[in-house]
């Protein structure tokens, strides 16, 4: 698994061991980063000059994509051990700036910013992408208009939730679904 584009293009990312983590993998992120430029809704500017928050981060891969890609803040909210300290990895290899928060996505802590940008792969079939929504949002880290991209498996439901939704596409095994504030 490697950085797709921009500024650390190539960069390697590493993977905890076990089933603990479900990367992104490199298609389905090239796919969402197209979305992201390319559709209707979106253009370069939602990413370039970016505040990103990639909660249940795993490796990082989302995030850090979005910093090589021109974002100017990552915050990473992750709780599983060993995805820490892949991701606490990650970011020093990629030397980027950033702030990881250890806990739990459906009960983050208040944000210094708000996010324009919003990354949210929760493990498939736990039914967690509505509570982190709502607990997200109540938090203060949803900026009016931000962009929310979340990666659902292909059995689970669509949320519902106050966003409106803009894309629903499958790749592979991930259903990226996008919404917006």
């Amino acid at each position: 698994m490697r950085v797709i584009s921009g500024a650390w293009k190539g960069k390697k990312l590493i993977a905890p061991e076990g089933e603990a983590v479900r990367p992104t993998s490199d298609r389905a992120r090239q796919a969402l980063f197209d979305m992201l430029w390319h559709a209707p809704w979106g253009g370069r500017e939602v990413v370039d000059g970016a505040a990103v928050l990639d909660a249940f981060a795993g490796t990082g891969a989302l995030g850090l994509e979005a910093l090589s890609r021109g974002a100017v803040r990552a915050t990473f909210i992750e709780k599983d051990r060993a995805a820490l300290a892949a991701l606490r990895a990650n970011i020093a290899n990629c030397r980027a700036q950033a702030q990881v928060i250890a806990g739990d996505a459906t009960k983050p802590p208040r944000p210094i910013a708000p996010a324009t940008l919003i990354f949210l792969d929760p493990p498939y079939g736990a039914g967690l992408l509505a509570p982190a929504l709502a607990a997200l949002d109540q938090a203060g880290w949803i900026a009016p208009g931000a962009l929310l991209c979340t990666e659902l498996g292909l059995r689970d439901e669509r949320p519902e939730t106050r966003f409106t939704p803009l894309d629903d596409r499958t790749h592979g095994k991930a259903r990226l679904l996008i919404l917006q504030a």
